[in-house]
């Protein structure tokens, strides 16, 4: 009898201690976890467009008409005699929140015929391009890039190539593509 109740005090002492370790992990489980901080987000913003502010023709010949919208320049141009460029510079800036890059370049204007006496260029962050070419260029939030654009009158290889008349006006356009980082890195990943 005398063992069979050291082992009831030891079965009682067993499961009084099992209750004690899970009335303590009980309560540790159930206490309340607080947790003060502040976050702040700011809101995204996707703005990538030429700086118009920044425009500057940068010849002796004027264009009769241009037109900037978002990161594509509309222009018409006359130039009269083989020798004559008309250029101007323009900044691409990322006036939002969000990382861009320029990802492709557009020339368009130029018919085959005028291809042979006029040469239209344009130098985007110091690279030059001659025709649509596909870019893969960082443009970082508030950061800009100088876009040079040039189109001249040369004398072409063979005389029969030059225009019948004397001016040649020219409508052009020069646009440029970006996206943003943040979904190209996703999609990327």
């Amino acid at each position: 009898m005398k063992k069979e109740r050291n082992v009831q005090n030891i079965v009682i002492m067993a499961l009084a201690a099992v209750i004690v370790v899970m009335s303590v992990g009980y309560a540790l489980y159930n206490q309340t976890l607080n947790i003060n901080g502040k976050a702040t987000f700011n809101k995204a913003v996707w703005d990538v467009h030429f700086d118009t502010d920044t425009f500057s023709e940068t010849s002796t010949i004027k264009s009769t008409t241009n037109s900037v919208q978002n990161t594509t320049i509309s222009y018409e141009v006359t130039l009269e005699k083989p020798g004559d460029t008309y250029s101007f510079t323009v900044n691409a800036k990322n006036f939002g929140t969000i990382d861009a890059k320029a990802t492709k370049l557009t020339l368009t204007g130029l018919d085959a015929a005028q291809q042979k006496y006029i040469t239209y260029k344009v130098s985007y962050n110091g690279t030059e391009y001659t025709s649509t070419s596909d870019l893969d260029v960082a443009l970082a939030s508030g950061a800009s890039h100088p876009v040079v654009v040039t189109v001249s009158y040369i004398l072409p290889e063979n005389a029969n190539d030059l225009p019948t008349s004397d001016n040649v006006t020219v409508d052009l356009d020069v646009s440029i593509d970006y996206v943003d980082t943040v979904s190209t890195t996703a999609s990327g990943s």
